[in-house]
Parts: structure tokens; C-alpha cells; sequence
């Protein structure tokens, strides 16, 4: 996959930094979606669902602040693909999380959701999926 510009790491940058200060409702809006999309998926969660919000959002807000440095978005996310294999997610979850995701950009964005910042979180998702994917993998195969 082929590195961001410094164009879409910019919208994305500006763009959560406009979601960052609703970021329990954001997060809150992103699980209804999911569960929505596919209810099968709530049992993966046990855990206080609040508290499950925050960390979503940290790490979203994590991959924002690593775009540009391959080497920080494969510490934080490799391990964090694997630890979500072990846990019961599937490699087809990624996609529905992903609809999910930007269905939340969508609606806490309104019409600052532009085609192009549209397509700056979609290359936002895929890396992070990816990156996650190849830590389940090598989960898998250790």
C-alpha cells in the first residue's frame, strides 16, 4: 500500500481534531452502527462498554498522530491485530468496522466529510486494518 500524502494526512489531522472534543459520542454512535451492521459482533465485547469508547477513540487518535511513520503505526497496531485475533476477530470484521467507522466520520462530520476526506480516512482505515491484520496473522502463525 502506498504511503499517504501529506495532503490526506492533513485532512485526516484536521478532520478528527473536529471530532476529537465530541469524541464519547462519536465512539458511542460508532458501536451502535456496528452492532447494527452486525449484531453478532456485540459479544466480542465483555467489558464496560464506555470505557471499550475511550480506548477506541485513544487509538484512533493514535493512528492520527503516527500517519506518515510506517514504524509507529506497526508497534501500536501489529500487536494490537493480534491481541484482537486471540480475542475472536475475523479477518472479515475489518470491512464492517470500517463501514462503521466512516459512517460515523459522515455523520459527526456533515458536510465537512468531503470526496476528499472521505478518501483520507478510507487510506487512514485501510493502513491501520492492514497493519492490524498482519499482527493477526502473525499471531497465527507463531
Amino acid at each position: 500500500m502506498p504511503d499517504m500524502t501529506s495532503t490526506d494526512i492533513a485532512l485526516v489531522k484536521d478532520s478528527f481534531n473536529k471530532i476529537a472534543p465530541i469524541s464519547d459520542q462519536a465512539a458511542a454512535l460508532f458501536y451502535a452502527r456496528l452492532f447494527e451492521l452486525d449484531p453478532s459482533l456485540r459479544q466480542l465485547f465483555r467489558g464496560d462498554m464506555e470505557i471499550q469508547q475511550r480506548k477506541f477513540m485513544q487509538m484512533i487518535g493514535l493512528a492520527v498522530s503516527s500517519l506518515g511513520c510506517r514504524d509507529a503505526l506497526a508497534a501500536a497496531f501489529g500487536p494490537l491485530g493480534a491481541r484482537h485475533a486471540r480475542a475472536g476477530v475475523r479477518p472479515e470484521h475489518y470491512s464492517t468496522v470500517g463501514t462503521a467507522f466512516l459512517w460515523t466520520l459522515e455523520k459527526n462530520l456533515g458536510a465537512d466529510f468531503t470526496p476528499a476526506v472521505k478518501s483520507a480516512w478510507t487510506s487512514t482505515y485501510s493502513l491501520i486494518a492492514n497493519t492490524m491484520l498482519e499482527g493477526a496473522r502473525s499471531q497465527v502463525a507463531a
